[in-house]
């Protein structure tokens, strides 16, 4: 996936008779005329305001799209959308293919949508991956596309070249001079057969980059370079490249001085539409802080005189007019509107609609691409071009090339500053969360083309489709296995209006309403690309202190410090007050009425909730469990190693940072408020751990009866050594009736095992009587001998690498298969912590439902070795 922040160069150039120069388009030249600029009421310039969707993923549906110019571009003053996600598959993949009937109506349908909210509408094409340029049928068929678009009523254009191999294909090397001349020339001849449409572009390949920052001082070398002011196609908010990864935080790094000096700003956003309410909303309060170029912005300090300044400007959000004339731009206060307006809508009920859910997997026969709706960017034609260099490179020399663009074009170039090269913070994207990549194009269109040999691939999604063609949950999530992200299924298609709560869990739609406070926390959990916000870089300053303080309150320090000791408890406490307002947040808006906007976020959510209650349990095992020898990463892991974002930041600081499947806890089909709670053993706790061993062992037995007079056998055999002689390495989990599982272990085997023969076996021996062997005995009675008989030692061979023996299990009313990994997850990270390379259980050969537990928790059959157990299978996991 290639990210690009790009410019589009507006149509007033300085000096009309000198080319353009470019690196991607060297033989571009300026215009010769310009068409009529359209004015807005002060009688600027109009300024392209609004909503590209670019991104690569699953695109917005048509009622999506519908929404944004209603919600969105009208309510807020946006006035361009400009459609070209790239999984569309006939805008991109197989653009040749024209459109069906239902589609034709789709998108008629839609581009008089955009006309009825006052949306430019621009339809892009992306033939880039496989046409030929010097082919005559290929561009005949290209005008055979834009054709039919245009009887849909759409009257601007782009063509896309981005993303695409720089290596022309030999028939081409022999026409054109380089790859732009041949972007160049057929650009050209589709701008003249268009009838040289106002609104045209162009976007060439260019590198991958989000810009964390554009300067007035980049902007002016761009519009020096190009002699016109340009338009930004900013991917600031733009998360295809890491699914991890979602963006609240406000429009920021772009000083409003550009504004002036600019044509407009296009945003490409998050995937997920409902998310993107923070990201278009700051972007439109940017625009109107300075709609007469001479508002300057207001950087917010924590200094009182700041705080009374954002305490005036909020008391003004009251009308349009003022947000236009009056308030300057800070993000921080943008943010602020944007929440405060965005917090109202979730209060309002909306159940999530099946045509909201597009459809994927290779089983389908309908591959639900929605399609186009595009921004437009005002009255003059725009060619997007891009820069493989740096903007502030040195200039090219002028092209001698005899192609030119076509007049009353405009050329959108990718922005590349001298920091542009700076990569977003956590880009990174796990194997099965990769998008198509220009390296990739080859195998990627071998992988569509045998797919659509096999089934009947249609590109879009239409509303009929959706509606006869819904899946259920089941399937979707088969289907979608290879996200990380399950798509999250709606109540409609389970044919439930309303959701129905279960025996032990909350009414969705009567829990305490969501507040600005949680909306505030979300949005700085899930920030910027380059930055996470103010509360969720505390809670990573906390829990970096915590464990790197944790020898202060170690079990084996030899000398605490009151004062030390003091201050890691205090700080333990907030940090734990921290997790807790994280967790209060996902139940509160999991609670939401608003079931539309949940669905969107709920991946994200689920995911920061999973790693924070993680963490949470882990800050506890050290203020009263830890050694004072404990070890934690090094810091030499490679970045590709862990996932992108906060839960990414987070997980590379426990110390078992490496165990992605671990991490790896996908949503449930259905959204639920349900929280489980992870912590340390106490002794308080024996019995209950007794109940749930007892109760799960004799459920995996197959009716086999165990004695009333020995309650106590089967806790004692299976956890009463652990729960006695090593309850540091304890774990409970609870719900709101009580424990329900537990995660027991030893770091070291043999010294636990020493401990037993001197003082849990004697005890034991005492407890149950030695049964007469010469008779059949019961499953108790085998039980009991066991405790009698003395057990062959594992060979050192294996406990060199295996050294921590560990026991876990949670009760069968535990539906949800995350806390099972997060229980693992504490157990192996305090084993770890204390110096062990690796953990191992036992498993009875017959107990296929142990065995197939731990294999689920990355434990694998170990082979088997001289001085191994017979009837019992040794299961481990390196750490």
């Amino acid at each position: 996936m290639v990210q690009k922040d790009k410019i589009i160069e507006s149509s007033q150039p300085e000096n009309e008779e000198n080319p353009v120069p470019t690196e991607a388009v060297a033989d571009t030249q300026c215009p010769v005329d310009e068409p009529i600029i359209g004015l807005e009421r002060t009688g600027r310039k109009k300024f392209i305001t609004g909503v590209v969707e670019g991104f690569y993923g699953r695109p917005w549906t048509m009622e999506q799209r519908k929404e944004l110019f209603r919600r969105y571009c009208q309510k807020w003053g946006l006035n361009t959308y400009l459609y070209a996600p790239k999984d569309d598959y006939k805008h991109r993949m197989f653009w040749r293919e024209m459109y069906s009937v239902e589609e034709a109506e789709q998108l008629t349908t839609l581009i008089s949508a955009a006309k009825e909210y006052g949306v430019e509408f621009i339809y892009a094409i992306s033939p880039g991956l496989d046409i030929t340029f010097s082919n005559q049928k290929e561009v005949s068929t290209l005008k055979r596309k834009l054709d039919q678009v245009s009887h849909f009523g759409c009257k601007s254009f782009a063509l896309l070249f981005d993303d695409i191999d720089h290596n022309m294909c030999p028939a081409d090397k022999e026409v054109f001079s380089s790859f732009a001349h041949a972007q160049v020339s057929i650009t050209n001849e589709i701008f003249q057969y268009l009838g040289e449409p106002e609104i045209f572009l162009l976007c060439p390949t260019g590198p991958k980059v989000v810009s964390k920052d554009i300067t007035v001082e980049s902007i002016e070398e761009v519009t020096k370079i190009l002699r016109r002011a340009p338009v930004i196609w900013d991917n600031f908010h733009a998360n295809d490249y890491d699914q991890k990864r979602l963006f609240l935080g406000p429009y920021k790094g772009r000083s409003t001085e550009l504004i002036p000096r600019l044509k407009g700003v296009l945003t490409n956003p998050n995937c997920e539409f409902e998310s993107n309410f923070v990201a278009i909303h700051t972007l439109a309060t940017w625009y109107k802080s300075n709609m007469n170029g001479v508002r300057k912005d207001v950087v917010m300090t924590d200094s009182e005189d700041s705080t009374v300044s954002i305490q005036i400007k909020l008391e003004n959000e009251g009308s349009d007019e003022e947000l236009e004339t009056d308030i300057l731009y800070s993000p921080q206060i943008a943010l602020k509107l944007a929440l405060t307006e965005w917090l109202s809508e979730f209060g309002v009920p909306h159940q999530y609609n099946s045509r909201q859910v597009p459809h994927s997997g290779t089983k389908s026969t309908s591959i639900d691409v929605p399609v186009l709706t595009v921004p437009s960017l005002g009255t003059s034609t725009t060619v997007t071009t891009v820069f493989q260099q740096p903007i502030m490179s040195p200039a090219v020399p002028l092209s001698d090339e005899p192609d030119v663009l076509g007049k009353e074009e405009e050329v959108e170039v990718e922005v590349e500053k001298k920091e542009s090269d700076e990569e977003p913070m956590e880009m990174v994207v796990e194997k099965h969360d990769e998008v198509e990549d220009t390296k990739n194009v080859n195998q990627i269109l071998t992988e569509i083309v045998k797919a659509k040999m096999t089934e009947d691939l249609k590109p879009m999604d239409t509303d009929k489709e959706s509606l006869t063609e819904s899946k259920s949950p089941e399937m979707s999530i088969q289907e979608d296995s290879g996200s990380d992200i399950a798509p999250m299924q709606t109540d409609d298609q389970l044919n439930k209006e309303v959701f129905v709560p279960g025996p032990n869990e909350k009414p969705l739609f009567t829990a305490e309403p969501l507040t600005l406070e949680d909306l505030t926390l979300l949005a700085e959990l899930f920030y910027l690309p380059y930055e996470h916000g103010p509360k969720a870089v505390q809670m990573l300053k906390e829990f970096n202190w915590l464990r790197a303080n944790s020898s202060y309150v170690s079990v084996n320090s030899k000398a605490n410090d009151p004062e030390k000791v003091a201050e890691w408890q205090s700080r333990a406490e907030k940090f734990e007050e921290m997790c807790c307002s994280v967790i209060q947040m996902f139940t509160r808006l999991s609670n939401s009425a608003n079931r539309t906007i949940l669905y969107d976020l709920y991946p994200y959510i689920w995911d920061i909730k999973s790693i924070i209650s993680m963490l949470k349990s882990f800050v506890q095992w050290l203020g009263c469990r830890s050694q004072s020898s404990a070890q934690f990463l090094s810091g030499d892991q490679e970045p590709w190693a862990f996932r992108g974002g906060l839960a990414g930041e987070f997980q590379r600081l426990l110390p078992i940072d490496g165990a992605n499947d671990l991490f790896y806890q996908p949503p449930p089909p259905m959204p639920t408020s349900k929280i489980y709670t992870i912590r340390p053993y106490f002794p308080k706790d024996e019995s209950s751990v007794y109940k749930i061993c007892k109760e799960m062992f004799t459920e995996g037995c197959d009716g086999i009866s165990f004695p009333d007079e020995s309650p106590d056998l089967i806790g004692d055999r299976l956890v009463g050594g652990f729960l006695t002689l090593s309850p540091d390495y304890g774990f409970v989990l609870e719900d709101e009736e009580g424990i329900c599982g537990y995660a027991l272990g030893t770091v070291d085997v043999k010294p636990f095992v020493k401990k037993c023969k001197m003082s849990w076996i004697p005890f034991m021996q005492e407890k149950y009587n030695k049964p007469d062997t010469e008779k059949d005995l019961s499953e108790a009675e085998k039980m009991m001998l066991s405790f009698h008989e003395e057990e062959e030692g594992l060979p050192e061979s294996f406990l060199s690498n295996f050294p921590s023996l560990i026991k876990v299990d949670i009760h069968a009313k535990v539906t949800d298969p995350s806390v099972a990994k997060s229980m693992m997850g504490c157990l192996l990270s305090s084993l770890k912590a204390n110096g062990s390379l690796g953990a191992f259980c036992e498993v009875r050969q017959m107990d296929k439902r142990m065995l197939d537990f731990y294999s689920k928790l990355g434990c694998f059959e170990v082979a088997k070795m001289e001085g191994f157990p017979k009837d019992i299978i040794i299961m481990g996991r390196s750490l």
